[in-house]
């Protein structure tokens, strides 16, 4: 299957026809728990001697299909799948860090992702230190001796800035010290981490790859590049596991054996498993992933040429502008293009930005992005609203700023509506 082209694995990874029924689409197998042959194989899949399902707070069939697929698509050994991209995060970070461990992350990540990092693992005895994404110096030298990974995004969510992959991969590598990359703005059509020196990929599977918002879910690759066993600082990889016969997963699972302490950890005790309708809903979405990213990327280019080029529009920021301070990076990188997310001001700040939000009709107002349809919000007083103010500064947020999340739409009817919400703008400013 590995030698298929992207599209097609988009379509088949992970899956053949249903051996008893024929079925050609993924069946949904909603059930808890599966039956055991004997006593010796239940005994055998509890004491990992063998693969099977025990309990769908492990593994599932359906759900199995997607993290097959997920794995194909990002290039990687392995993967899991779990609720959502937050449960992912916190996943890997349970995988890899102990009380008193250290983690080096980007300041331009979602803002959830900065709240963990800064307040909940810091509770636990996790600390961590953010830097420009786009500044590979800084990450190096914020790199300290108990440091277990860093964290960054291709695209900066909402700052918009590109991680230079390949030269940050070079700096971990060197400091043996894992890559965690989200590429969820990206999704592998546009970049696949792993192949310029990523070691783990975390996607919110909510976003563009189910592509219709209509159900939540996490993914995280496993690149297999990564020697967990030669600084011996990785211990909950390495040493014998605390349970499941103190199995020690670098020696059974080799280059998956960060996958297996996910699972046998993270689901095992802490239990955010994916349902198996979200697994078959954002199934369904890969198989069109290709199309769908393809036309998300046409029309942010159209969306780009009209906001440059309208008066009541103060700035506009997409790495595909050859303003952007990270233009050549992302070009290098995603020559397919940089994702669908743009972010902009109005003039007139903060009220007009308003007045444009409430003046949009077929865009949506709402929380999420990557959907087949066109999203506003204004992240400042929302997604990352519980940031302080050097922390929205780091994050590269201005109070004026709105996020478009570039649907499917015809561009002529996203164009027409941005239209109002400018108009509407424009009188705010106006009115002033």
């Amino acid at each position: 299957m590995s030698d298929y082209k992207f599209d097609t694995l988009s379509l088949h990874a992970g899956q053949s026809p249903d051996a008893t029924y024929g079925s050609r689409a993924v069946p949904i197998y909603q059930t808890t728990s599966y039956m055991f042959q004997n006593t010796e194989h239940a005994s055998a899949l509890f004491n990992m001697e063998q693969g099977g399902h025990i309990y769908s707070r492990l593994t599932n069939p359906t759900v199995a299909v997607l993290e097959q697929r997920m794995a194909a698509l990002d290039g990687g050994v392995a993967a899991v799948a779990v609720s959502s991209g937050m449960a992912a995060l916190f996943l890997t970070v349970l995988a890899l860090t102990s009380q008193g461990d250290h983690i080096v992350a980007s300041s331009q990540m979602y803002g959830a992702n900065i709240n963990l990092f800064q307040h909940t693992m810091g509770r636990y005895g996790v600390t961590a230190t953010f830097v420009a994404p786009n500044d590979p110096a800084a990450i190096k030298a914020a790199i300290q001796p108990n440091t277990k990974m860093v964290m960054g995004e291709v695209i900066g969510n909402p700052g918009m800035d590109v991680m230079d992959i390949p030269a940050v991969a070079e700096i971990t590598e060197a400091a043996g010290v894992p890559l965690v990359i989200d590429g969820t703005f990206n999704t592998p059509w546009l970049f696949r981490p792993i192949e310029h020196g990523a070691n783990i990929v975390l996607h919110s599977l909510t976003k563009w790859m189910g592509g219709h918002g209509i159900a939540l879910a996490g993914g995280i690759v496993d690149g297999g590049n990564f020697d967990w066993g030669k600084s011996g600082r990785f211990p909950t990889i390495t040493e014998p596991h605390f349970a499941f016969q103190k199995v020690n997963l670098w020696e059974e699972f080799g280059p998956a054996a960060f996958s297996a302490r996910v699972r046998t950890e993270g689901m095992y005790n802490v239990g955010p498993c994916l349902a198996p309708m979200n697994a078959f809903h954002i199934l369904q979405g890969l198989e069109t992933l290709p199309l769908r990213m393809q036309r998300h990327m046409e029309n942010t280019a159209k969306l780009l040429d009209f906001l440059q080029n309208h008066e009541a529009v103060a700035w506009v920021k997409h790495p595909m502008l050859p303003d952007h301070p990270d233009h050549e990076t992302a070009m290098r990188l995603m020559p397919k293009g940089a994702g669908s997310i743009i972010t902009m001001g109005v003039k007139g700040g903060r009220d007009a930005g308003r007045a444009f939000i409430e003046g949009v009709e077929l865009a949506s107002h709402l929380a999420n992005v990557g959907d087949a349809k066109t999203l506003v919000i204004h992240p400042g007083s929302t997604t990352h609203s519980h940031l302080d103010e050097k922390a929205m500064e780091g994050a590269g947020l201005t109070d004026d700023m709105i996020r478009i999340s570039v649907g499917l739409e015809d561009s002529s009817d996203i164009i027409a509506d941005l239209k109002k919400g400018l108009r509407a703008a424009a009188r705010a400013a106006g009115s002033k």
